[in-house]
């Protein structure tokens, strides 16, 4: 089964969000969604949002499921306003747990943060499906940007997050905390052993050099005889090697601090204080 798929790509953070339809029906799913922030003010307002809640009305959709492929570093997920206008289930990996204990430490949360995951509707295991309408999903772990990315796929279309990029872009970064070079490696493998015409579908894209026009859908096929850092069959240790050195070279997302706040979360603020104002942390020299 081929699905209907819709992209919205976010300038500002350059990510790409989708929505999944059952061709069959009206059931769709909703994958790594976007709540615009203004770092300089901390204001935060819905547009990238109101602009998929537009779509789901105009097409009369229905919304079972809000997916992240993982606690996202580079922008804010707008997951729980999206459940409050159309309903559905916000779902992650079942490794969201590991990252919230890591970065509970770096915000020094304390007790009262919950590191089992609770603050999503359900957390998948490598192996889990589920259905959108009569369309089944199916649930890979890909870890090695974080710990607990998650590929999903769903007939012809696998929706892979920041595990890969377009071919001429390459792969995603693994020097965040939990991250992996090796382990990104494998998981790279797990996915391109899904049939060559398997549609992938990206997290970001940022136009790589020579390209006019941003991109965000491939193949299998593609990513196997074109991807700048995994094509041809390169080998684990010379793709570490090339990985850990580039890696070295950027600096973290201009978003990090936030995003990673609300989106361990699963898109939700911090309790507000006293006085009902929501503060985020400012960590020095932690990451």
């Amino acid at each position: 089964m081929s699905p209907h798929v819709t992209a919205f790509f976010d300038t500002a953070t350059n990510t790409v969000s989708y929505i999944v339809q059952d061709p069959q029906g009206a059931a769709c799913a909703i994958v790594d969604s976007v709540l615009d922030f203004d770092h300089a003010s901390g204001r935060t307002n819905t547009a990238s949002a109101d602009e998929i809640i537009a779509h789901v009305h105009s097409e009369e959709l229905q919304v079972q499921w809000i997916l992240e492929t993982h606690v996202h570093a580079d922008h804010l997920s707008a997951a729980p306003y999206l459940q409050e206008k159309l309903g559905g289930q916000i779902g992650i990996g079942d490794q969201i747990t590991t990252v919230q204990d890591t970065f509970g430490k770096v915000f020094n949360e304390g007790t009262e943060f919950q590191r089992d995951g609770s603050q999503f509707d359900r957390l998948f295991c490598d192996g889990d499906s589920f259905h959108i309408g009569q369309m089944r999903a199916d649930v890979m772990h890909t870890p090695g940007h974080t710990p607990a990315c998650m590929t999903y796929v769903v007939g012809d279309a696998a929706f892979v997050g920041d595990t890969l990029f377009m071919p001429d872009f390459g792969t995603a970064r693994c020097d965040f905390p939990g991250g992996s070079a090796h382990d990104l490696y494998r998981s790279i493998q797990r996915i391109l052993s899904l049939p060559d015409e398997t549609r992938i579908f990206v997290g970001h894209d940022y136009k790589a050099p020579g390209r006019e026009e941003f991109a965000w859908e491939t193949t299998v096929g593609a990513q196997k005889a074109r991807n700048v850092h995994i094509g041809k069959g390169l080998d684990e240790d010379s793709f570490v090697e090339m990985r850990e050195a580039r890696d070295a070279t950027l600096g973290m997302p201009k978003l990090i601090l936030p995003s990673l706040q609300v989106n361990m979360r699963a898109g939700h603020m911090p309790e507000p204080d006293a006085d009902g104002d929501v503060m985020l942390k400012l960590p020095i020299n932690k990451l």
